[in-house]
C-alpha cells in the first residue's frame, strides 16, 4: 500500500509540475502572479514550478526507493515552511495560501513518515 501511495504522490507532483511547465500563464494566474515587461517570469515558472516538480516526481518513480520518496517529502516540507512563513509575513489571500499549505503539508507528512522506517534503517 505504501508503494502505491508513494507513486500516487509522485504522479500528483508530476501533474502539478506539468501545469507550471506547459501552462505557465494559467499557473501564474492561479498563483496570483503577474508577468512583467519580459517573459523571464514565464521561464521561471516553467523551471521552478514546472520541470523541477516533473523531474522530482519522475525521478522518485524511476528510482523507486524509499529514500527517493522521502526526499520528495523533504522538498514538500521545504515548500510548507516557505508557504507558512509567507502566510505569517506577507498577508496573502488566506483561503488560497492555507489550501496550498495543507496540500504541501499532507504530501510532506505522508512521504516523510511513510518512508522513514526504510530510510532510517540504512
Amino acid at each position: 500500500m505504501i508503494d502505491i501511495l508513494n507513486i500516487v504522490a509522485a504522479v500528483i507532483t508530476i501533474g502539478l509540475g506539468c501545469f507550471g511547465w506547459l501552462a505557465p500563464r494559467y499557473t501564474a494566474s492561479a498563483l496570483d502572479l503577474q508577468t512583467g515587461a519580459t517573459t523571464m517570469g514565464l521561464s521561471e515558472l516553467r523551471a521552478s514550478v514546472g520541470c523541477l516538480f516533473v523531474a522530482l516526481g519522475a525521478g522518485a518513480i524511476v528510482l523507486g526507493t524509499p529514500m527517493a520518496y522521502f526526499m520528495m517529502g523533504v522538498a514538500y516540507a521545504g515548500a510548507t515552511v516557505g508557504r507558512g512563513s509567507s502566510a505569517l509575513l506577507d498577508d496573502p489571500p488566506k483561503m488560497k495560501v492555507w489550501t496550498y499549505f495543507a496540500i504541501e503539508a499532507a504530501l510532506a507528512g505522508w512521504l516523510i513518515l511513510a518512508n522513514w522506517g526504510a530510510v532510517s534503517a540504512i
